[in-house]
């Protein structure tokens, strides 16, 4: 129960990574709200894990949109307390050309893939600081550091987000607040299955590349992020880890 007395806040937590995280952080004895624009879903995984026992709460929210993304987490932190931990797993992906992307798409995409994640910071590093703890857990990418063909500009925005994990990292380390950004590869995600069913043949040119002869599971990028959230990882900060089965170890 290494979560035990936190109160975690995760974006996109209604399906894919962002739900095994959240299922992982209950295990973990957190109390655990979560923000989607997926009502549906959200609503469902509550009502499954309350039946459970555990003490979990979903607001919608639109990650870009500060003013509701403000609303929502107030919401939570009323029945919750402070937030102790956020983790921003809220993303889309991109396939743009770069002539034909329009300023509106750019500025969409980013504001959902980058600029959410300062927004959250804005929301908890009041409650952090005045706690002098903390800890902040960024869902990055292996395109932050390699990328593939037809991703524009998925790996520039993930660049960035590693870069401004470094950022506060530095500037908020010595609150005790640290943040480190997890760096999946492939992992078998409605989101990840949906590119995989969109061209024949796709599947099995991804397997073949990969070190481990499989994709990741969401639980074992949760598992990951779950660390860094406890107090076993009491002097990391401001870091990358790729939870990616070796393939941008193949990549290099």
């Amino acid at each position: 129960m290494k979560l035990a007395h936190q109160h975690v806040f995760v974006t996109g937590g209604s399906k894919g990574i962002g739900e095994a995280i959240v299922r992982d952080c209950l295990a973990q004895g957190a109390k655990v709200s979560f923000v989607d624009i997926d009502v549906l879903n959200g609503e469902a995984l509550v009502a499954e894990l309350r039946k459970a026992g555990h003490s979990v709460a979903f607001a919608k929210a639109d990650v870009a949109n500060f003013p509701e993304l403000e609303a929502a987490y107030k919401s939570l932190v009323a029945q919750f307390g402070d937030v102790t931990g956020v983790v921003n797993n809220a993303g889309v992906n991109s396939y743009a050309d770069p002539v034909e992307m329009t300023d509106e798409q750019w500025d969409a995409f980013f504001a959902i893939d980058l600029k959410a994640i300062w927004l959250t910071a804005k929301l908890a590093l009041p409650g952090m600081r005045k706690a002098h703890k903390g800890a902040i857990v960024n869902i990055g990418s292996i395109h932050g550091r390699l990328t593939f063909p037809n991703f524009f500009p998925y790996g520039a925005a993930k660049s960035a987000v590693m870069g401004l994990t470094r950022n506060l990292g530095v500037d908020e380390g010595h609150h005790e607040i640290r943040t480190n950004t997890v760096a999946p590869g492939y992992v078998l995600t409605p989101l990840t299955q949906g590119w995989l069913d969109a061209e024949p043949g796709r599947l099995e040119r991804s397997l073949a590349i990969q070190p481990m002869g499989r994709m990741g599971r969401p639980d074992e990028i949760a598992k990951v992020v779950t660390f860094l959230l406890s107090d076993d990882s009491s002097f990391v900060n401001g870091s990358d880890w790729a939870v990616d089965g070796g393939l941008s170890a193949r990549s290099a």
